[in-house]
């Protein structure tokens, strides 16, 4: 009995030194460090909202952005105060370049001043991808979360396959695809005039593009993978803004067995795609992204010897997961957001389809060609610069870190203000919220006066992989779009951008097209 009552004790000690370990580290996890943290932000100058027990901000955050998303607003109104509420108030409350907020118990460092971003965005090493909510990567990993050694073996094996060389071959898909969609228009618009909700149609031309692109002959197997790709998107932005609390992913909630199936689903339909691919053989089979991924890393394997240099079946997965979801994002809010404003401003629209029947006439356009659309590419640049795919950048340090003349502590996250910066009237002049591509006539440099303000695909190293394809795919698509039909704003749109990972039209985009 003794012996019992001693390996009793024993075992209640163990417990009770687990609770007290435990017990200590959420201490210092939701309380002790994030208080520590604020003293040091604030020692050093920096203003922002004080620490609230374990959610910070994210109720606050949460409310504000939802408000927002309840009605429209004017066509002359700043979207910003509707697409980011809570950090333009905090920007508006604390007038500073550099003020901080909280992500749960994480500070929330935000960066609107260019010459630190520029230092924070060319050093990748430093200044990594928040790790945040792991359910969230669910949508996509691959080089766009990649650090690190991880990140430079992933783009050089991808990189191959955005030269521009191999882009020329994707032309005819790009082709197609915009060709079925304006063929759909024709039909509600009979040789007149009709309203077309043109957002929706979009999507489906750029995930065809993707399909056709990505995966060439089973283009019809990847549209069930956009679906779910679409579906998964919905399910993340929700998971974003909830406070992540560690293990919760292992739940068995409604949303987070959703968005396993999914991931399952979308895993599955990849590697049977990828596995049909490694046994097919000729030239063909190289021509597409997948194609030329595999075709890269197996030179990459070959010319190092060893698997380790490549990427793995999971990690091809992972990449053309990314495809999907950056390629089609990106393309479909550039164009619909450019045919809303062309919609607006119909002197931009007839001058653009001038330039494209002078150089084009009705013949197919080809990459030279595209190149040379300088009306075009002004009118994407400032498309860019009012409705950019993503508002702002997220960062992470690992490690006390130097920033400025700032010294900021081990886990802070960084959010560096693209829109902020976009809309910033000391830098673009005082017609900064209109509409006017003349700005960019003599490129970025000059429109930005020299200063790093302008980051529609990021910069640094890390600027977007795909920023090439997605130009040379709007390009195209404006090209085709301009010399069949003129358009303008139906009475039925509603003005309401939001944003679902990416900036969209909530409510779509009504147009009224007539056919030329």
């Amino acid at each position: 009995m003794e012996v019992i009552s001693v390996s009793m004790s024993v075992v209640y000690c163990g417990v009770a030194v687990a609770v007290a370990v435990y017990g200590w580290r959420f201490l210092n996890w939701v309380w002790l460090r994030p208080k520590a943290m604020e003293k040091s932000l604030r020692e050093q100058g920096l203003n922002g909202n004080p620490y609230k027990f374990l959610f910070g901000d994210l109720k606050e955050m949460v409310q504000m952005t939802n408000q927002a998303k309840l009605k429209p607003i004017k066509l002359t109104d700043s979207i910003v105060p509707r697409v980011m509420p809570f950090n333009y108030a905090s920007a508006k409350t604390y007038g500073s370049n550099i003020f901080f907020t909280w992500l749960g118990p994480r500070p929330l460092v935000h960066v609107t001043e260019p010459p630190l971003i520029r230092q924070i965005l060319a050093n990748y090493n430093q200044f990594q991808k928040p790790r945040g909510n792991p359910l969230t990567k669910m949508l996509a990993r691959g080089l766009a979360s990649a650090d690190g050694d991880q990140w430079v073996k992933h783009r050089k094996i991808i990189n191959p396959a955005f030269h521009v060389e191999k882009l020329k071959h994707m032309l005819p898909a790009f082709h197609i695809s915009c060709n079925e969609m304006i063929n759909k228009w024709e039909g509600v618009t009979k040789g007149k005039s009709g309203e077309v909700d043109v957002y929706p149609h979009l999507q489906t031309m750029t995930s065809d593009v993707i399909s056709r692109t990505a995966f060439g002959s089973s283009y019809e197997e990847g549209r069930r993978i956009f679906e779910l790709q679409v579906e998964q998107a919905k399910l993340v932005i929700k998971a974003a803004q909830a406070m992540y609390i560690p293990g919760s992913r292992f739940l068995p909630t409604k949303r987070n067995t959703r968005m396993k199936e999914i991931d399952q689903e979308v895993k599955s339909s990849i590697k049977k795609i990828i596995h049909k691919r490694l046994k097919e053989t000729g030239e063909s089979t190289k021509q597409d992204l997948l194609g030329l991924l595999l075709d890269s890393n197996n030179k990459e394997i070959k010319q190092q010897g060893n698997n380790k240099f490549g990427l793995s079946i999971d990690e091809v997965i992972e990449e053309c997961k990314l495809f999907y979801f950056a390629g089609q994002e990106t393309t479909t809010n550039l164009l619909v957001w450019t045919m809303i404003l062309l919609s607006q401003h119909t002197n931009w629209q007839d001058r653009a389809r001038d330039e494209v029947l002078k150089l084009f006439g009705d013949r197919k356009p080809d990459i030279d060609g595209l190149n040379h659309l300088k009306t075009i590419n002004m009118i994407l640049h400032e498309v860019l610069r009012l409705y950019p795919p993503g508002v702002a950048l997220g960062r992470m340090i690992h490690e006390e870190t130097k920033v400025g003349n700032l010294t900021l502590p081990s886990g802070s996250q960084l959010m560096l203000h693209l829109m902020l910066l976009h809309y910033d009237a000391d830098i673009w002049g005082d017609d900064v919220n209109e509409f006017n591509p003349e700005r960019f006539a003599e490129g970025v440099s000059k429109a930005t006066k020299g200063k790093a303000s302008y980051f529609p695909f990021g910069g640094g190293p890390r600027i977007c992989i795909g920023q090439t394809f997605a130009l040379l795919e709007a390009k195209l698509a404006l090209v085709m779009i301009l010399r069949r039909f003129s358009f303008e704003l139906s009475p039925s749109y509603a003005h309401a951008p939001h944003t679902i990972i990416t900036l969209q039209p909530q409510f779509g985009a009504q147009l009224i097209l007539s056919e030329l």
